[in-house]
């Protein structure tokens, strides 16, 4: 049960501000809410039961020590991939098939190799586990893009979407140096290096916030 509600969440956080939750968004617009929702279930199931086999696969090839380690690496990714967002490249304008189906395909299609899909990955490969993990990713789905079609549609813009993408992003980053600690032998964690890190961390998430060049000139 815990492996199922540690999906939902991480995938909710996941999904906030991304590509797919734009879809869930512009769709809406032009179907009705339930269809958008249908469409979406489907497309998650498919994609993420492929990215969850993926995750319990890679255990066979690699020490769970280090598959751990990487979990943790790539939650502090999802957290700055968060921040960075995402835009539409006309996906919600490619297909013309029935409403349901153009939903589904479009999302099928948006989610591959999307940060989603590659958090089931991780979560799948940290907790070798395949339904929990995948019931509880295709849920979080559900759940973050009934909040993005209720941003989108009911309360528009009274709720900023760089406080969400924010929020969001700090989850993310905060577990992914919880991990670190955790798998990592404590002889090479000194509390110096912990803070550098953290700062680090914490500059390039307002660097993309800000989407300007974190380089300084030297001319």
């Amino acid at each position: 049960m815990m492996t199922y509600l540690l999906s939902t969440l991480f995938v909710v956080l996941a999904e906030m501000g991304d590509k797919t939750q734009l879809l869930a968004m512009a769709f809406a617009m032009r179907y009705k809410a339930s269809v958008v929702l249908w469409g979406v279930f489907v497309a998650t199931l498919l994609n993420h039961f492929m990215a969850v086999s993926l995750g319990s696969y890679l255990t066979r090839f690699m020490p769970m020590h280090y598959i751990q380690i990487a979990a943790a690496v790539s939650f502090i990714l999802f957290g700055l991939w968060t921040i960075r967002g995402d835009e539409l490249d006309k996906e919600d304008q490619r297909f013309n098939f029935s409403p349901f189906w153009t939903v589904a395909v479009a999302f099928f299609i948006a989610e591959m190799g999307d940060k989603t899909q590659l958090a089931t990955v991780a979560l799948a490969a940290k907790y070798q586990t395949i339904i929990p993990v995948w019931m509880g990713t295709t849920t979080g789905m559900i759940i973050a893009d009934v909040i993005g079609i209720g941003v989108g549609i009911v309360m528009g813009k009274k709720i900023p979407a760089i406080a969400v993408k924010w929020f969001a992003a700090t989850v993310f980053v905060l577990f992914g140096f919880i991990g670190l600690y955790q798998y990592i032998p404590p002889a090479t964690w000194k509390w110096p290096l912990i803070a550098v890190s953290f700062a680090l961390t914490v500059c390039f998430m307002i660097c993309i916030g800000r989407k300007k060049p974190c380089l300084v000139s030297t001319e």
